[in-house]
């Protein structure tokens, strides 16, 4: 668990490095030099400024689009990682047995409960860091789509002096601005909580404070942010939402160990 969580912490420090370390506040162009800008952010500003303006200017719809094909585009690493969370999750019961068995915090029982653990990862062929590996693959993409966003002058004006264009409207937001309404941050907050829980492993601690913790920073930042970044965090998890149900169907561990209880339930009787 100490490892997971450190690989976590590795991932978090990551994105805000690559969130904080390039040229945040200057408009992405395609002159930009260096290898971030050219090869990541502007292709991904292009192909918005592209679709938006085969909509009419509707910079919102392009948001929503970009992020649909991005999302589509990293499909089979998303798959990857829910399969490996809900492997995680079947086996749930059987570490929850193992764990009462060992329950003692001596050093010894502790290498025995990893051990035990270790074989029985092996016997179903489970790797408990599968789940990593497209985190980061995926988190470079992510990152960038969010700089060309923040960067593009038809989205958010502030980043270019000298844009002389007028705000982009959205629904009821400007793209450029919070929402004042508050309803994007609430429904971003919502959508990474159904994620979440929908993605998260059974009886364990440390991902169920992070189950209320993410929500609410998500909310705070959206609160803040431009609301094309909230359009964006919200379609995204809605994705992952229905790409998650179709995968896994919601409760996986709990449902395997209903199952299992239901079965001792029957051998008693």
């Amino acid at each position: 668990m100490v490892k997971k969580l450190g690989i976590a912490s590795m991932f978090i420090g990551v994105m805000l490095l690559m969130s904080g370390c390039f040229n945040i506040n200057e408009p992405i162009t395609s002159t930009n030099d260096g290898i971030w800008d050219p090869f990541f952010v502007y292709p991904l500003s292009w192909l918005m400024t592209t679709i938006a303006e085969a909509l009419n200017n509707s910079y919102g719809l392009a948001i929503i689009i970009v992020t649909i094909i991005l999302r589509i585009l990293i499909l089979p690493l998303m798959i990857k990682q829910t399969k490996s969370t809900k492997a995680m999750q079947a086996l749930q019961p059987q570490m929850k047995e193992l764990r009462e068995k060992y329950s003692a915090k001596d050093q010894q029982t502790q290498q025995k409960l990893q051990q035990e653990m270790m074989q029985l990862f092996q016997k179903h062929g489970v790797n408990p860091l599968a789940g990593c590996l497209p985190i980061l693959v995926q988190m470079p993409i992510l990152i960038a789509f969010y700089h060309a966003i923040i960067r593009t002058p038809q989205i958010n004006p502030d980043v270019d002096p000298s844009y002389t264009g007028t705000p982009q409207d959205f629904l009821w937001f400007e793209l450029s601005a919070a929402d004042p309404y508050f309803i994007l941050p609430l429904v971003a907050g919502a959508t990474t909580f159904i994620q979440q829980k929908m993605m998260m492993v059974q009886d364990n601690p440390q991902m169920k404070a992070l189950l209320y913790i993410m929500p609410i920073m998500i909310m705070a930042f959206a609160a803040f942010f431009p609301s094309a970044l909230a359009l964006y965090w919200v379609i995204g998890n809605l994705f992952m939402i229905v790409q998650t149900y179709f995968i896994t169907g919601p409760n996986v561990g709990k449902k395997k160990e209903t199952a299992k209880q239901a079965k001792a339930g029957g051998a008693k009787s």
